[in-house]
């Protein structure tokens, strides 16, 4: 198929694959890249042959880890596709490619209808205002209900969800759709692998739930269409085009979300999902102008999508390829480049140079000469460049908001080998973060061991499984710990003096900070309150870095500090003495001063967790719970089986898989995603601090 026909703006789609675990995303992408002739074999998940998931851990696994961006053409319209994990683990994967996509489609389980992660990557959407279609998955399992989940999507996640399909058949009686807009029913009996999809009249038996659907569809339509209204009140008969172009406008201002069903891996309902993505999606030129700021000029500044208006492209992702290198995702907004083109990277006030572009499909690639706006391809040669830059003309300077991860909250230690590793290791991991911002590390001056965090136990064991097998670094792994933070419970003023003579020309920094706690999850606010040029306003950055350096080195165990409002109010200088040095000295003792008297607090991440389990198990597991310090939420019944909310803390779930394995002869599962930092018990603060002293 060529790739490198030029497609108008208005036929271009930029689409995510997002959902919980387990939904069937990559079975879908996989499906839509098959019936739009991308492959000529599906792919399977399950025996690990899926196109998507390229890298071995995910085809071990049978889950997605790292979010693989593909392209196909339907109907006319290039798609580009990026298939995101469900794994909480990997939620910065999800969060960079809803922040640079235009539409999304949510896939469900319809048998568990909406998970816990189905919520988040929910809120992620909401958050970056991404319209999306909703596809509900697996029809054809035991247990699948499409009208509870579409009632769980109405009640926790939007009360704009509005079918228009309708299932023909459900569990092992499944064997199509029925499409509201048009009315027809579309079935998948017959063909090789149900492959062809066939329009059928909607039989007799459906035709009251039909007509019932389609009303309320027009119903809800008329609600935010002045024309469908109209038509409405006057009795008239609405031809599916008109539907389908009122609907089109409802979703893209975020009014309805349609919901659609079938069963990715029988083959069932793809075709008529991959119609609605080109129907009801909104095209590069439906999304508003990007807006960003002129670095010259701090002003806002809008970019069109236009191919005429200067190049402005965002770097959503870092890839170190063992064949290309390093390469770089990039969502062009508008404008054109081409390869060998100088660009600006204005977040960091460097210029780069486009060595090559290739349209990627999973790990595979195709060298293009030219990206134009709407585009999503890599770029080969730009060294300087990480996940949220801005891209852009030279003469154009524009930055456009970068990506905000969260922050990992589970750390280990890790030691290499040999001598020949430890060098290996530091370029390794260099690497590996630059790929993931939500994995970090950094030396231990006290132990002399590597530490590295991320978002939970998977998420490590994947980077080390990786950093063994594609960079061949031996090293040993520590046990999990907790990265817990310290925080202060009460405003208070401290001075900081640095003061140094010594032969000549002495140092003289002198500082007084007001530092007061901020709501839990606020972060960091440092506030200049200097008046009279007490403080010189060149000094007052160097304080700052002082007062970071003081937070990130920790408080009086030496986890980082958070939720704090530093505020410089007063101070004095030395005409001849004082130097950045000297302020950034005084700033950072300041601080520390303030801490030891703000009676200081350990704070431990709080999980949101939920329990699966087949009710015969549902006391042993509550037990369980309760012994770690977890708070019952509440309990919902799903079927035969029950599903516990609760919040527990990160350090009591370490090993937690295997006892719930155990206790429940295998059969029930567990979800859980960072909830928020909390004040340790006294008793445990007491032992943690005992720890730290020996």
């Amino acid at each position: 198929m060529a790739m490198d026909r030029a497609f108008p703006l208005q036929q271009i789609r930029n689409i995510g694959i997002i959902a919980h675990i387990d939904a069937g995303k990559t079975t879908v992408t996989e499906r839509i890249l098959f019936y739009t002739g991308r492959t000529y074999k599906m792919g399977e998940v399950h025996e690990g042959t899926a196109v998507m998931d390229w890298m071995a851990q995910e085809r071990e696994r049978g889950i997605t880890i790292t979010a693989a961006a593909t392209t196909c053409e339907w109907l006319d319209h290039r798609i580009n596709i990026v298939d995101t994990p469900g794994h909480v683990d990997f939620t910065a994967e999800v969060e960079r490619s809803l922040r640079v996509l235009d539409g999304g489609v949510v896939v469900f389980d319809a048998v568990a209808g909406v998970e816990p992660q189905s919520e988040t990557v929910w809120r992620q959407a909401d958050k970056y205002k991404v319209p999306r279609l909703c596809f509900v998955n697996k029809m054809d399992r035991r247990g699948a209900d499409f009208w509870r989940t579409v009632n769980m999507i109405g009640e926790r996640l939007s009360p704009m969800a509005l079918p228009i399909q309708l299932p023909l058949g459900s569990e092992d009686t499944f064997r199509g759709v029925i499409d509201l807009v048009t009315s027809q029913a579309i079935t998948y009996v017959g063909g090789r692998d149900n492959t062809v999809p066939t329009e059928i009249d909607i039989p007799p038996e459906y035709q009251d739930a039909v007509a019932k659907h389609r009303e309320v569809l027009i119903e809800r339509l008329a609600e935010v269409d002045d024309h469908i209204l109209a038509a409405y009140l006057q009795g008239k008969v609405l031809t599916p085009q008109e539907i389908r172009e009122a609907l089109r406008q409802a979703i893209l201002k975020g009014k309805l979300v349609p919901v659609l069903c079938g069963s990715a891996l029988k083959n069932m309902g793809v075709q008529p999902m991959l119609d609605a993505v080109v129907h009801y999606l909104p095209s590069p030129l439906d999304v508003p102008p990007v807006v960003g700021i002129d670095p010259r000029t701090d002003e806002k500044v809008q970019r069109p999508p236009s191919d005429d208006a200067p190049f402005t492209a965002l770097a959503f992702k870092v890839v170190v390829d063992p064949f290309v290198g390093r390469l770089v995702y990039l969502r062009v907004y508008s404008g054109r480049a081409t390869t060998g083109v100088a660009v600006f990277n204005a977040s960091r006030d460097r210029k780069e140079r486009i060595g090559r572009l290739l349209q990627m499909h999973a790990n595979h690639r195709e060298d293009v000469g030219e990206v134009s706006t709407g585009g999503i391809l890599a770029a080969v040669g730009l060294r300087n460049t990480f996940t949220g830059d801005t891209l852009c003309a030279p003469d154009h300077p524009i930055v456009l908001e970068s990506i905000k991860f969260p922050e990992p909250v589970i750390s280990v230690a890790i030691e290499p080998k040999t001598q020949a590793d430890q060098n290996k290791l530091v370029d390794t991991l260099a690497k590996l973060s630059e790929e993931d911002p939500t994995f970090k590390m950094r030396y231990d001056q006290e132990t002399g061991q590597t530490v590295i965090s991320g978002m939970g136990e998977l998420h490590l064991e994947v980077l080390i499984d990786r950093m063994m097998r594609e960079f061949r670094v031996e090293a040993k792994v520590g046990r999990p710990q907790v990265a817990y933070r310290e925080t202060i419970t009460v405003p208070v003023k401290a001075e900081g003096r640095f003061v140094r003579q010594t032969g000549g020309r002495g140092q003289y920094g002198h500082v007084w900070l007001e530092v007061e706690p901020l709501e839990r999850g606020s972060g960091y606010q440092f506030v200049n309150r200097v008046v009279g040029g007490s403080v010189p306003r060149e000094f007052i950055p160097a304080v700052e870095a002082g007062v970071k350096e003081a937070l990130e080195s920790g408080g009086v165990v030496g986890y980082p500090l958070v939720d704090i409002k530093v505020a410089l109010y007063d101070g004095s200088y030395h005409e001849v003495d004082s130097s950045e040095i000297a302020f950034k000295l005084a700033g950072s003792m300041a601080l520390k001063k303030a801490v030891l008297m703000a009676k200081p607090v350990i704070l431990e991440p709080i999980m949101k967790m939920e329990v699966t389990t087949p009710e015969s198990f549902l006391g042993d597991v509550l037990a369980d719970l309760s012994s770690r310090r977890a708070q019952i939420e509440g309990m919902e019944a799903r079927g035969e089986t029950q599903a516990v909310h609760c919040f527990i803390p990160l350090a009591e779930t370490f090993g937690y898989a295997t006892v719930l394995r155990s206790m429940s002869q295998g059969r029930a599962s567990y979800y859980m995603e960072f909830y928020r930092y909390q004040e340790v018990p006294q008793s445990l603060a007491e032992a943690i601090l005992a720890k730290s002293r020996v």
